[in-house]
């Protein structure tokens, strides 16, 4: 305590004492004003503990914080940020929607541990991606609810914005609401599954694929993301059907035991959410119509470097389930005005451009060596059998070749495996072991001129990291790191299915 301080708290006492000026008696008003509790309270700059976002929804008003850990005040730093919404009030644009301005006095002191939205949805980085989401989670509490995909082996739910598949909805999740695949798991249990990835992660694997695509800049796989969404159309148990129903009714008639509950509508379920993509079909309708009827020169160049890239992601992530239903191709073929009839100088060459969905079933944490290989079905494609472009090279081989590079790329991998709950550090790393080897592989077969085909015939290669670490920071990662390579002996039993026809005769 300071002198002026202490000054200033004896001078009270002194008053109190001696001098009948300073008696305890007081108005009515100022009694009332020292029992009265303090609301208000001044915030620097730089001690702001929360960013606020709300949103207008039919008239309500919803506010997502962040609060964060440094604040000069360490009272208010333990108490978390509670903001009151009015009717009126002057509006403020943040990232595209309506916020209000944060009035401070109306906060009170302690506040509610509970918060009305989660703020899970939200990526600071990528406001575009946060606005798509915003806008599925408004259509569903405006009753527009997704739609379940019938096609496929797990619960995938369609809108006209993305493409939503919830993580216990997978073909190894427990609420798979497709019969067939629960009779396959019944009936046939040592036949049911892929032995090779990890049980329920085929959404992480969706996101992973999105991941591996931007960084590369391979721009072929539609942007996907880790998402909680909650809908009426969605396979739910009837415990937690019941539950909802329950905690409306007690709301509606108690409103006060009613914002004691954590949330009153169906639990939130975690997935992968892909932006849906418009004017594409599968990959076998075009292909057979380009059998005959031939691209031209400029575009059947455009989209041989299109499906190498395609070849480039698959093989990086060891997908398992790429055949050609679940890789799309848009065919744009302009059409020709009647005045410009006679003069085809001004006629643009068709665009054919490529989207690889349906990547759940990649990153396996060992090579196929069970029953099935699991072969990548575009290497009986005669495109497969064209070496590598320049253009290829140039794109993605200073990546590749960039150890460095591929450290990161595995770091970001796993800080994405890690959120879910069953993760295991370990199998993470087999996988990290996995994609090492592959694009080990990979980045000679460019080097050395090698088409798509030649190198699904390379020997499978697992690079290990080794166990002793001198380094302990990040920027001494490249020296500390070293690594074991091992070719992978064991190969399944239908592993001639896995090579394609014409160079079956090598391999007998």
């Amino acid at each position: 305590m300071t002198t002026e301080d202490s000054s200033a708290s004896s001078e009270p006492s002194k008053a109190t004492a001696g001098s009948p000026s300073s008696s305890s008696t007081s108005t009515p008003s100022e009694t009332k004003n020292k029992n009265k509790p303090t609301q208000q309270r001044s915030v620097s700059p730089d001690s702001t503990t929360a960013l606020c976002l709300e949103e207008i929804i039919d008239g309500r008003y919803r506010s997502y914080s962040f609060a964060s850990e440094g604040s000069q005040d360490s009272g208010t730093a333990l108490l978390p940020e509670v903001t009151f919404s009015n009717s009126g009030g002057p509006l403020n644009t943040f990232m595209g929607s309506p916020s209000r301005h944060i009035n401070r006095e109306n906060q009170p002191l302690l506040g509610s541990q509970r918060c009305d939205v989660e703020d899970f949805n939200i990526w600071q980085d990528d406001p575009q991606f946060t606005d798509l989401v915003r806008q599925a989670e408004i259509a569903i509490e405006n009753t527009i609810y997704p739609e379940r995909i019938f096609q496929g082996s797990s619960g995938s739910y369609f809108k006209t914005i993305a493409v939503f598949k919830p993580k216990d909805e997978e073909p190894y999740g427990r609420l798979n609401p497709k019969w067939t695949k629960w009779l396959h798991k019944v009936c046939c249990p040592c036949c049911f599954g892929r032995s090779c990835l990890v049980p329920n992660q085929g959404y992480l694997s969706e996101a992973g694929a999105s991941l591996v695509d931007t960084k590369l800049q391979l721009n072929i796989v539609p942007k996907t993301k880790v998402v909680k969404l909650a809908s009426e159309t969605f396979n739910y148990t009837t415990i937690d059907r019941e539950k909802s129903r329950a905690k409306k009714m007690v709301s509606e008639r108690f409103p006060r035991v009613g914002r004691h509950f954590h949330r009153i509508g169906l639990p939130r379920k975690v997935g992968s959410f892909q932006v849906f993509v418009e004017g594409y079909k599968d990959a076998d309708h075009y292909l057979r119509r380009f059998e005959s009827e031939p691209l031209p020169e400029s575009t059947s160049r455009n989209f041989q470097f299109q499906f190498q890239k395609l070849v480039i992601l698959d093989y990086i992530i060891r997908n398992t389930d790429r055949g050609n239903d679940n890789w799309l191709i848009k065919y744009d073929k302009p059409e020709l005005a009647e005045e410009d009839a006679e003069d085809w100088s001004v006629v643009k060459p068709p665009e054919v451009t490529v989207a690889a969905i349906d990547n759940g079933l990649a990153f396996p944490f060992k090579h196929p060596d069970s029953w099935r290989a699991y072969p990548y079905h575009w290497a009986w494609l005669p495109y497969a059998k064209v070496p590598f472009s320049q253009e290829i090279k140039d794109l993605v081989l200073p990546y590749l070749s960039d150890m460095n590079f591929v450290q990161e790329l595995c770091d970001e991998l796993y800080n994405l495996f890690k959120t879910d709950k069953g993760f295991d550090r370990h199998i993470c790393e087999r996988q990290m072991s996995v994609m090492r080897g592959q694009i080990l592989n990979l980045t000679q077969a460019i080097r050395d001129g090698k088409s798509p085909v030649q190198l699904v015939q390379m020997p499978a290669v697992i690079v290990e990291r080794s166990k002793g670490r001198v380094g302990t920071t990040a920027r001494f990662r490249s020296f500390s790191d070293t690594f074991t390579q091992s070719f992978q002996e064991k190969s399944p039993f239908f592993s001639w299915y896995s090579v394609p026809h014409d160079l079956l005769w090598l391999r007998l």
